[in-house]
């Protein structure tokens, strides 16, 4: 259907990949209409470690997500996370070019290359440029400056940059699985996207993303962000402090976390006894469900800790009155919330996708939030139909496919 908006997103996680296809509305509502999952094999925190595992678990994404969606994925939003992320904030100056003193929106393109010209080491490109808030001679505070009558043009934005090698390997694995890039996405931005209202941007906000591997933060006020930042710890570190301490398998310790698990210790039962597995899978041990959750508290006090270190390190802490907000997938234990409440003192809560109208049940927890946001981001941003949907063309494709299998 030619009239059809449909746009596919794919989000590089430390332990998974998910894909998906979103398809919006005349009236701008987004629905999910296929995804496709893998795990992350070939990629370490974020980064590519082994290219020809990276593009097989690409492509089964992609694959699974044209499946079900009954769309041929040719292009995406990707996201782009990991400790080589870094981000700072700069500020740029153009002199207002007509002569009437309007302000175009040329002369805000030249403020903001203006504020790209800060010193990047050769290692490093730029992937955002994002403004904050304009100043007109005098008159600070201003979001859209085009139309208004000024002199000197300034402009304040948060500048995010990454490792050229770990952007180039992620653009070669998507080239060897056949797919052109539309945007690469901050994720702590895609994150903003799925999940914060105006209001709380404006009054200041943390999202923090409990992954795998890394923990990715992102603090906006005033409408706008204006920090990023890597915690090099995830909830994978939990699962390996599980297997030590109780001496199981990593699976063995992964299922525990999830069945039983708990970031906090006294919301725990101690006469409540679990079943621990010894390592090789037989039958073992029991433990009090309080041992378990005694594993678990200090290594997620530690990542939350890390995060309140970076939010210091920034100076912005008080100018966060909306709180935190928690997604990911190491945000779903019982007690991860109440935990945070008593180490940041401000209010803390799990966040839930806005900007949705449907997407499937099992997408709806933090782990596949980030992918949402990329959709949206798409949207947003330059929209265009990237997907040709239709049973006629999956039907001849496979048609087709049967023939070359045949002959």
């Amino acid at each position: 259907m030619a009239s059809e908006n449909i746009i596919a997103a794919l989000d590089i996680g430390t332990t998974k990949i998910c894909a998906l296809v979103g398809e919006m509305d005349e009236e701008g509502r987004i629905y999910v209409i296929g995804h496709g999952l893998a795990s992350a094999d070939g990629l370490r925190r974020g980064v590519v470690v082994d290219m020809e595992k990276a593009v097989k678990s690409i492509t089964r994404a992609i694959e699974d997500a044209q499946l079900v969606s009954g769309t041929e994925i040719d292009s995406v939003t990707v996201g782009i996370a990991g400790e080589h992320i870094r981000s700072i904030n700069s500020h740029g100056v153009v002199a207002v070019s007509r002569s009437d003193n309007e302000i175009t929106t040329g002369d805000v393109k030249r403020a903001i290359e203006a504020a790209k010209t800060v010193a990047i080491p050769v290692d490093r490109e730029i992937i955002h440029v994002i403004p904050q808030q304009f100043s007109v001679d005098d008159q600070s505070g201003i979001k859209d400056p085009v139309g208004m009558s000024g002199v000197r043009l300034e402009v304040e934005a948060h500048i995010v940059t990454a490792s050229v090698t770990t952007a180039k390997n992620i653009y070669r694995a998507l080239e060897r699985c056949h797919l052109d890039v539309d945007h690469v996405v901050l994720e702590g931005l895609a994150l903003s996207h799925a999940l914060l209202a105006e209001a709380e941007s404006e009054i200041g906000v943390i999202v923090v993303d409990i992954g795998g591997d890394i923990t990715n933060l992102a603090v906006f006020y005033d409408g706008a962000i204006r920090h990023t930042g890597v915690v090099s710890l995830g909830e994978k570190n939990v699962t390996n402090d599980i297997a030590i301490g109780l001496r199981t398998a990593l699976k063995h310790a992964e299922e525990l976390k999830q069945t039983y698990g708990a970031a906090l210790a006294s919301l725990v039962d101690p006469e409540e006894m679990i079943p621990v597995p010894a390592a090789d899978g037989t039958v073992g041990k029991e433990v009090s469900r309080h041992v378990l959750a005694s594993i678990i508290e200090p290594r997620t006090e530690e990542i939350l800790s890390l995060v309140i270190r970076e939010i210091k390190r920034a100076n912005i802490g008080d100018l966060l009155a909306g709180g935190l907000i928690l997604t990911g997938g190491g945000s779903l234990l019982p007690g991860t919330v109440e935990l945070a409440e008593q180490l940041f003192d401000m209010p803390v809560k799990l966040g839930q996708l806005t900007n949705i109208d449907h997407t499937p049940d099992e997408l709806q927890d933090g782990r596949f939030t980030a992918a949402h946001g990329l959709l949206i981001y798409g949207f947003q941003n330059e929209p265009h139909q990237t997907g040709h949907r239709g049973q006629v063309k999956s039907l001849l494709k496979r048609f087709e496919n049967w023939i070359s299998k045949q002959f």
